[in-house]
């Protein structure tokens, strides 16, 4: 080739990646303004409803009241977690954080457009009267939830302690409708509820809620089980609904080695992007844990359980966790009231995601067989209708399984003994 015509060939391919690349910025550039266009349009579209409603509409229309049932519907259709909070429900969410308030003992989400109960706290009413998780809160004090925000549901649910509520369920795997009354109490929420030695030197620790001082109190747990003895360890998470991500990454650092990875969460942006690490190396020693998970085990206890499976540092035993896998952003708007955005999905150390995937256990134990149908759940205040909810419930036979027995426990139990005896015959 000549050196002018490969003058004239390299000038033509430089004209030729500049036309792509500025093809590709323009596209890029009519996309992103095409977007703005079309929200735009949106927001237009939105403005003459509400001047169409406020010219209209029968009666007095109240601006604020209107906006606010806008932002509702707004939030709600993004996901079961996203929320508008108005100044007075902004102010309620503050109160769990206290530790001490009057209600039942309840962790609840929208799910499938109903309240649903992700987890009872243990020791609580709600624990008390045999409220699961999964339960769906069709009624409260005979007013249906339907269409009710969880702000609402809540309300209703708090309470002078010793005053009565009554929560009307649809326990689906049962394929039942009941009511089930409950007694307001003041609910403390400390995060360790159970530690003591079991047999053969192993220990057992409840962990309910990771509150700000869960770490602190689990030290305090493990500790005296230690001097007592303790050669290992069955944590349970059954029934935990969550809390501080802080807290889940302390907890952790009692069992990991320092720079484990414990949870990673990712954003619609990937520079925000995080990767948790645990800060400290575990100041206990290497013995082996089983920790115990069921449907009820969300959030927080998620990112433990999927930390301690990954890290090859626990044996998970139980049924597969809830599946709340999302990081909640509080945004405060001008006007005192507030957004709880998801703004992240949260990512085990191995790269598996926990929302709406949950954790799976290497050993999958259910704590009592049950029917496998599965019914849509849209009908479900339909199917109530009218009829009285006790004559559901007269219609189902008592079933044998209902008898309470902690067979997860057992296994657990079973499955640390033989893992001590793998241990010695290893050594």
């Amino acid at each position: 080739m000549s050196k002018r015509l490969r003058i004239a060939f390299l000038v033509t391919a430089a004209i030729l990646i500049s036309s792509l690349t500025m093809g590709g910025y323009e596209a890029q550039k009519d996309s992103k303004a095409k977007s703005k266009e079309d929200l735009y349009n949106q927001v237009e579209l939105f403005s003459d409803a509400i001047s169409a409603i406020r010219n209209d509409y029968v009666g007095e229309v109240d601006s604020k009241k209107m906006i606010y049932g806008a932002l509702r519907g707004m939030l709600s259709s993004l996901d079961d977690f996203s929320q508008f909070m108005d100044p007075d429900e902004y102010k309620e969410i503050t109160v769990g954080a206290k530790g001490e308030f009057g209600g039942i003992g309840i962790e609840i989400t929208s799910k499938d457009g109903i309240i649903t109960i992700i987890a009872p706290m243990a020791g609580t009413p709600a624990d008390a009267a045999g409220i699961k998780s999964g339960d769906r809160i069709v009624k409260i004090n005979g007013k249906t939830t339907k269409d009710m925000t969880l702000n609402d549901a809540v309300k209703m649910m708090r309470g002078d302690p010793g005053t009565q509520l009554t929560l009307t369920v649809w326990r689906e795997k049962e394929e039942r409708v009941f009511d089930i009354p409950v007694k307001r109490a003041i609910i403390k929420i400390n995060s360790v509820k159970d530690a003591y030695l079991i047999d053969e030197k192993i220990g057992y620790v409840k962990l309910i809620e990771f509150q700000e001082k869960a770490a602190q109190e689990l030290e305090g747990a493990l500790k005296k089980l230690e001097a007592q003895g303790m050669d290992s360890l069955i944590l349970d998470l059954r029934n935990n609904p969550g809390g501080l991500l802080d807290s889940a990454i302390e907890v952790c650092e009692k069992f990991l080695p320092k720079d484990t990875a414990v949870v990673s969460t990712k954003s619609r942006k990937a520079s925000q992007d995080m990767l948790y690490k645990s800060k400290v190396n575990s100041q206990h020693p290497n013995y082996p844990i089983v920790v115990l998970v069921n449907e009820g085990s969300a959030s927080a206890s998620e990112i433990v359980a999927g930390a301690l499976q990954d890290n090859k540092r626990a044996v998970i035993l139980g049924a597969k966790t809830f599946g709340k896998g999302s990081v909640q952003t509080v945004i405060p708007l001008k006007d005192s009231s507030a957004l709880k955005l998801t703004t992240a999905a949260y990512f085990t150390p191995s790269g598996k995601s926990i929302m709406n995937q949950g954790v799976m256990p290497d050993l999958i134990v259910e704590r009592y067989e049950l029917k496998d149908k599965k019914k849509s759940p849209s009908d479900i205040f339909e199917k109530i209708g009218g009829e009285n909810a006790a004559k559901l419930e007269e219609k189902r036979p008592k079933a044998k399984e209902e008898i309470e027995r902690d067979s997860q426990l057992e296994r657990a139990v079973d499955l640390m003994k033989a893992l001590k005896i793998y241990r010695k015959s290893n050594q």
